[in-house]
């Protein structure tokens, strides 16, 4: 059985703070998006270096699960 992780909670700079009330919705939205695609891009690359031998299924179905934290493992295949 796996142990529950703490929450890490970053406590923003000041100055980033009021860079972000700054921005519209849609450009705090479209910063978020491109957020999660440099982690999804991050997570392929440790993935595909990790597991040399996978097929690009393997290496998508396993970065999904990760970035889903295991809520992928119940899809059927």
């Amino acid at each position: 059985m796996t142990s529950a992780r703490q929450p890490v909670i970053e406590i923003l700079e000041p100055e980033m703070v009021e860079i972000l009330r700054q921005k519209t919705p849609a450009e705090r939205l479209t910063q978020a998006f491109r957020m999660w695609e440099t982690a999804r891009e991050m997570i392929r690359g440790t993935i595909r270096q990790q597991h040399p031998d996978w097929s690009e299924e393997q290496v998508l179905r396993e970065a999904a699960n990760r970035l889903s934290h295991g809520a992928t493992e119940r899809v059927p295949r």
